[in-house]
């Protein structure tokens, strides 16, 4: 946040800064002040641990479909009676 104010007001400069007890130099701060929130990050790895699973649903999804379509089309002719069979019943 200081580093985002520091952008916008020229008064305000950088110049140190300490994390966990060790110094850092202007350009630890600015590497500090660049790395996401922690909720950003755990979105962010929940999305490239979800894209292969969506991935492999979306690909088993359309081999089921085409699957079905092979199959379903000869299923549904059988289970109508044939006009044939129809007129003698």
């Amino acid at each position: 946040m200081v580093a985002d104010f520091a952008k916008t007001n020229d008064k305000l400069v950088i110049r140190a800064g300490a994390i966990s007890g060790k110094a850092l130099d202007v350009n630890g701060v600015k590497q500090l002040a660049n790395i996401p929130s922690k909720e950003v990050l755990l979105a962010q790895l929940c999305g490239l641990l979800m894209s292969p699973i969506a991935r492999t649903a979306v690909v088993l999804g359309a081999l089921a479909a085409k699957k079905g379509e092979g199959t379903g089309a000869g299923d549904s002719v059988a289970a109508e009676p044939a006009p044939a069979e129809a007129a003698a019943a």
